[in-house]
């Protein structure tokens, strides 16, 4: 389930969850093979992020074989 976390002008798509379950892992591989703190990724998963921190992107990137449209989308309002 992708989650989406609403901002002033539009909405962020978080698909880390979807992403993990279609290649069958579990956060707690991905947290061990990415040394990223578990409380990182759930907050990436649920969308409950404030800041991102880009190294742990490209960790998850470069871990996942993907960019960072796959973890993430920015959708604005339509106008």
């Amino acid at each position: 389930m992708d989650n989406k976390s609403y901002v002033e002008n539009g909405y962020y798509l978080f698909k880390l969850e979807n992403l993990l379950r279609n290649r069958n892992l579990s956060i707690n591989k991905v947290m061990r093979d990415t040394n990223t703190d578990f409380k990182v990724l759930k907050r990436i998963m649920n969308g409950e992020v404030v800041r991102i921190d880009i190294t742990v992107l490209a960790r998850l990137c470069d871990y996942l074989n993907c960019s960072i449209t796959d973890l993430f989308e920015y959708h604005p309002n339509q106008k």
